[in-house]
């Protein structure tokens, strides 16, 4: 190639949510013989900005309001070829809405969409501007066959969908297994979607048989005066940590004796899959992408949302039986090494950016204890073979 190839990243924010810290694999992974990145953020810098421009790649900050902006697209084209962009990758549906016009504005040969998670809040006329923009991408691509599914009932057609399923660092969250005294933890925006609120009140259910029990809450977000009221409420302030915004997850996890998720939506959660890497059983709600990940009683346990029952019960079984979180806790690890590493998806999408349709089309058996699931990222997905064969 004359030069590298010149991708850009547009996202809604650089915040420190579970999409955002993708970004942040982008960079570190890249090819860098073979691509140029720039990441471009609608909203502010967030956090997330520093690291990216660490690892050499320019952030530019649009810093627009919410609600809908028209003139953004003729914007964004501007920059696109400004830059002699190459390949441009939007993730979730703001960026896809404002990026695919630009993107045949400036005559971009290639862009890419990828779908984080199901999209609860949008309102009917995001979801029709999405429906109709996501005809501009080619592949769109899903986290999970969730992702996937969803996309093709909205109408994305079936042949440009893909599911490329979200890894992470492996030699950043190294195996340190369970502490069998910590605490229970959850790493997440304090935001309607994850359901905090659930959580809180099932570990008022768990302390009537283990008042042992402490929770470890880490994020920030709207819903957190909201939370902490709800937890003065439920007289839990001396069982229950708010921590804010925590940076060094990985030392944050290596005192846990397991991780929680008790989210209403879900794409593929980084959080879950950082727990697994960990060596830590899992408690989540069966939700989107997570039954894709999370095997009943092989890694972790699942439950259904909104059920402060059923996820006491879960948590209650986990505080109580050691052994079983251990074994939970390595089951985990060994999935994640085999089918969620950061550096292969990465270059899955680099494929994707060369025009290539995923030449390493193969499917990964999960460990000999779940040898009924499979682990698939390319072409000839179930949702997607099952959607065509209709």
């Amino acid at each position: 190639m004359a030069r590298r190839l010149r991708v850009v990243h547009v996202s809604g924010c650089l915040d420190m949510g579970g999409q955002e810290k993708l970004l942040v694999e982008f960079a570190k992974h890249a090819d860098r013989d073979r691509f140029e990145l720039r990441f471009v953020s609608l909203s502010t810098r967030g956090d997330l900005a520093d690291d990216l421009e660490t690892q050499g790649w320019p952030v530019e900050a649009l810093n627009i309001s919410a609600g809908l902006h028209p003139h953004m697209p003729w914007q964004l084209a501007k920059l696109f070829r400004r830059w002699q962009t190459d390949v441009v990758h939007t993730h979730n549906e703001r960026p896809l809405i404002y990026a695919a016009p630009a993107a045949r504005l400036a005559r971009i040969p290639r862009l890419i969409h990828t779908k984080h998670g199901r999209g609860t809040g949008n309102s009917r006329r995001q979801n029709l501007l999405v429906g109709i923009m996501a005809r501009f991408a080619d592949p769109f691509v899903g986290v999970s066959d969730d992702c996937s599914r969803l996309a093709i009932e909205q109408g994305v057609p079936v042949h440009r969908v893909q599911t490329l399923r979200n890894g992470i660092d492996l030699e950043q969250f190294r195996y340190s297994g369970h502490s069998p005294n910590g605490p229970a933890v959850i790493v997440g925006r304090l935001c309607p979607e994850k359901d905090h609120a659930t959580l809180l009140a099932a570990v008022s259910l768990v302390l009537r048989d283990a008042p042992d029990f402490r929770l470890l809450i880490a994020g920030d977000g709207p819903c957190k005066a909201n939370l902490k009221q709800l937890s003065e409420q439920l007289r839990l302030t001396n069982h229950v940590q708010f921590l804010g915004t925590i940076r060094d997850v990985p030392a944050l996890l290596k005192q846990a004796r397991m991780v929680v998720l008790s989210s209403i939506s879900e794409g593929v959660s980084l959080t879950l899959l950082e727990a697994m890497a960990s060596g830590l059983p899992v408690v989540a709600t069966r939700v989107g992408g997570t039954p894709e990940i999370v095997a009943d009683n092989v890694n972790g346990l699942l439950v259904p949302p909104r059920d402060p029952a059923a996820l006491a019960a879960a948590l209650l079984r986990l505080h109580r039986d050691n052994d079983l979180a251990q074994r939970m806790g390595s089951s985990g690890r060994r999935q994640v090494e085999r089918s969620f590493d950061s550096r292969r998806m990465v270059a899955r999408y680099e494929q994707l950016y060369l025009g290539s349709m995923m030449e390493d089309q193969h499917h990964d058996a999960w460990p000999d204890d779940t040898a009924d699931r499979r682990d698939w990222s390319g072409p000839g997905s179930g949702v997607v073979a099952a959607a065509a064969r209709h």
